[in-house]
């Protein structure tokens, strides 16, 4: 594990450590887990435009084509 140092405007440090302490955990578990979430939706954009790029419009087209032209059954409606 590694030490960071961090400067945070003493109103962010204040509204942090309320929320670290209305979760029940530390300031440094509060601020890693806000790291990891920022990570984790950073990654999850790029694996999305990753695996758009490799999409085919033609043969999505092509798939939707044939779906069987039927109504909807009871309930499946918006």
């Amino acid at each position: 594990m590694s030490t960071l140092s961090l400067r945070l405007p003493n109103s962010l440090h204040d509204r942090v450590r309320k929320l670290a302490e209305a979760e029940g955990v530390s300031i440094n578990q509060f601020i890693s887990t806000a790291v990891a979430e920022k990570m984790s939706a950073l990654m999850t954009s790029e694996y999305l435009a990753e695996r758009a790029e490799r999409g085919d419009r033609l043969l999505f087209e092509e798939a939707l084509a044939r779906i069987p032209d039927t109504p909807a059954q009871k309930g499946d409606v918006l």
